[in-house]
């Protein structure tokens, strides 16, 4: 979803992956954690940020 908005990914952390959003401009942590689901709040921050 964040690909086919235009985002790409700027730095890989340890457990985040640092993602770039042309369209807000803006660089947003994801995580990478495989055993936690993202919380609502999470997910709203990343979908936010991202300009979707």
């Amino acid at each position: 979803m964040l690909k086919k908005a235009g985002c790409t990914v700027y730095k890989e952390g340890a457990n985040h992956t640092l993602w770039y959003s042309p369209l807000t401009g803006k660089i947003f942590p994801v995580g990478r954690h495989k055993t936690e689901d993202v919380r609502t709040g999470t997910l709203k921050s990343i979908m936010r940020d991202a300009g979707l």
